[in-house]
């Protein structure tokens, strides 16, 4: 059975590229991004790690810190990152797991279980399962989780919008609806009565008996 929403994120000690790390001590009591890649010095994992690279501020400014993983070890995370910096302008600050052992990709069901115990001779495709996002809360509770095939990069972008869904919605009784943004209106949820809506935000609109919207509610 694989990890689903609301599961407790697993724990793990792990070497990185700053050091061996803790993963719920690491994570502290904000939030994590953990992000996974197939192969080192491979096209489209070295257009992603820099565009998280350069989107680590956005990150930090929703408290949420970012890791990468792969089964590569920690000295080739370390010689890649020239090749990362070279090909997208950015430097890679946050740390990079070393799985060598494959340890964390199955514990993340990242790989199967029989897919070995060492990252020695694995090709790209061998790994063509490794490429997942998981959100984990300030509980240590998966709050998202994504996988992509081995030819499509990911939306960043998209990871910082589901987080800003996320955070709002944890906060007050409300949904977003598709391809919701920031600032826009939001769903009024079914465990708020019209009157508490009232009382909750003011003026709503009701377009369906269950489909309730409203300004987006301030932080």
């Amino acid at each position: 059975m694989g990890l689903r929403i609301n599961d407790t994120a697993p724990d793990f000690t792990a070497d990185t590229t700053q050091g061996k790390i803790s993963f719920h001590e690491w994570i502290g009591d904000g939030w994590a991004v953990l992000f996974s890649h197939p192969k080192n010095f491979t096209p489209v994992c070295t257009t992603e790690l820099g565009t998280m690279a350069g989107l680590e501020g956005e990150f930090k400014k929703r408290n949420a810190k970012i890791i990468g993983i792969s089964v590569d070890p920690v000295e080739s995370h370390g010689k890649w990152k020239d090749d990362i910096k070279t090909a997208t302008g950015f430097n890679v600050e946050y740390p990079l797991i070393g799985d060598k052992d494959l340890k964390v990709a199955k514990l993340y069901d990242m790989l199967p279980a029989d897919a070995g115990d060492t990252s020695d001779g694995r090709t790209p495709a061998d790994n063509a399962t490794v490429r997942s996002v998981y959100v984990i809360g300030p509980d240590k509770k998966i709050k998202l989780v994504l996988t992509y095939p081995m030819t499509t990069g990911r939306n960043f972008d998209e990871i910082l919008r589901a987080i800003d869904s996320i955070q709002l919605t944890a906060k007050h009784q409300v949904a977003t609806p598709a391809n919701w943004k920031q600032g826009e209106d939001v769903i009024i949820t079914a465990a708020v009565s019209n009157e508490d809506a009232t009382k909750r935000f003011g003026s709503y609109e009701t377009i369906l008996p269950y489909l309730r919207k409203t300004k987006q509610p301030s932080a």
